[in-house]
């Protein structure tokens, strides 16, 4: 009786291997690997893929990754997939394909246009997507350990519109002895992304600029500055074919901006404006790693 219960078991076992491949017979697909080859010739010819040989002596060639790729893989720390995750997602891609509409229309985002609400109420609704760019967003926060530099000698920082704060534990962490603190709105604090200047038109930037002006002009240190990790496209100079394609992709930013949120990114006579104008006396920009700058402004 136990042998025969035995005998059942692996017959069910095997039954259920036999429907399970079946099932998953898709991912096998003889028909479809035949044309492999064409997927990464253009993976190769797009820089993604290298081919190179699997040893000295061999004839046969595979791929390797390359700089383009690498920055892909999870374990990278300059890993960009979570922002490329969220920028590319169809909700976020489709009101680009609304701006000649809404270029005749009162509508205040080609993102209104195409759903009829803003990016934020639309959170509301789709915490998934929400989720993934506060992914993008800590991702970036990785940025600030190339610019260490501007933070030695701070005993405090406030993170302004810091979201979930990922940014000020990646300084915090840098920085054990600095007493960082997250500023946000509670719903934003409770999970929604944060604010960063290229979310806002001028007038509500410069009012943003003038409340952080305020409140560092009321404290009685040296040593004050307002700190803004943001683009600044530098579209006029004269530049080489990879600084060329680098202003070429912040001005994509620029115009998912304007889809979004009615933001933009800003040339660096648009920021001397703006921090003119919010009563500032100075500043000092400096480029970090990827498409942003680190921007210090003095009072």
């Amino acid at each position: 009786m136990g042998n025969a219960n035995g005998e059942d078991a692996i017959e069910a076992l095997q039954a259920q291997a036999h429907i399970w491949r079946h099932a998953f017979n898709f991912l096998l697909n003889p028909n479809k690997a035949c044309d492999i080859y064409r997927l990464m010739r253009i993976l190769v010819h797009s820089d993604f893929f290298a081919r190179q040989k699997l040893d000295n002596d061999a004839q046969e060639e595979g791929y390797v990754l390359t700089n383009s790729s690498r920055i892909l893989l999870k374990k990278n720390p300059f890993c960009i997939t979570p922002t490329l995750k969220a920028t590319m997602d169809p909700i976020i891609t489709k009101p680009l394909s609304f701006l000649g509409t809404w270029f005749q229309n009162d509508d205040h985002t080609p993102f209104s246009t195409a759903y009829g609400k803003t990016l934020w109420d639309y959170f509301t609704r789709d915490p998934q997507l929400k989720d993934l760019i506060n992914d993008g967003l800590a991702t970036d926060s990785q940025l600030v350990t190339s610019c260490k530099g501007a933070f030695e000698g701070l005993d405090s920082l406030v993170d302004v519109g810091g979201g979930t704060g990922t940014t000020a534990k990646a300084i915090a962490d840098t920085f054990p002895l600095m007493e960082c603190t997250v500023f946000d709105l509670p719903n934003i604090v409770a999970g929604l992304q944060g604010k960063v200047l290229h979310d806002w038109n001028d007038e509500g930037c410069l009012t943003i600029l003038k409340r952080c002006k305020q409140a560092i002009s009321s404290q009685d240190k040296v040593g004050r500055k307002l700190m803004i990790i943001d683009m600044v496209v530098r579209e006029n100079e004269q530049v080489n074919d990879e600084a060329s394609s680098l202003t070429k992709t912040q001005l994509f930013f620029d115009m998912l901006m304007l889809a979004l949120v009615a933001g933009k990114e800003r040339r660096e006579e648009e920021w001397a404006k703006l921090f003119l104008a919010a009563g500032f006396s100075s500043y000092k920009i400096t480029p970090i790693v990827g498409l942003t700058s680190l921007i210090e402004v003095y009072p």
